[in-house]
């Protein structure tokens, strides 16, 4: 029985996501961030001034999760929250200059994640991995 856990795919994928993340933690640390808070970072280093639901649609995570998250952002010194200029009920989300300045680490520090996750596979294996990742993603999408 522990072994058809093992072997299926709900059970390969969160130990895949634990690996990532453990991958991640120690040079996301080292830097001044979580892996939790990286997918938000992506996105304001994308576009600042995004609302919390607009990071939560484009991150995908529970409500509370993003609140949380958000909420440790601002106690770390990474984002501020202002009031939305056409809407007093809504926030924006802006990075200060430390989370600004850390991009290009923190992306180096993500990269080296993930080479270290894939360590031994070849290019075109590790794209068709990816790729095979992306379309079992859009297929839990449709759910």
């Amino acid at each position: 029985m522990a072994h058809e856990r093992s072997e299926s795919a709900t059970s390969l994928a969160t130990q895949l996501a634990r690996g990532f993340t453990r991958a991640l933690q120690s040079r996301a640390a080292r830097l001044g961030f979580s892996p939790g808070q990286f997918p938000i970072l992506l996105e304001l280093w994308e576009e600042e001034g995004l609302t919390q639901r607009q990071l939560l649609d484009r991150v995908d995570v529970e409500q509370a999760t993003i609140a949380n998250t958000l909420a440790r952002m601002e106690r770390d010194g990474l984002i501020e929250r202002r009031i939305h200029p056409k809407d007093k009920r809504a926030q924006q989300v802006f990075l200060t200059e430390k989370a600004r300045s850390m991009r290009g680490e923190a992306m180096a520090a993500a990269e080296d994640a993930e080479q270290a996750v894939f360590a031994g596979f070849r290019r075109f294996e590790k794209e068709l991995l990816k790729e095979y990742i992306r379309w079992a993603i859009a297929n839990t999408r449709k759910l």
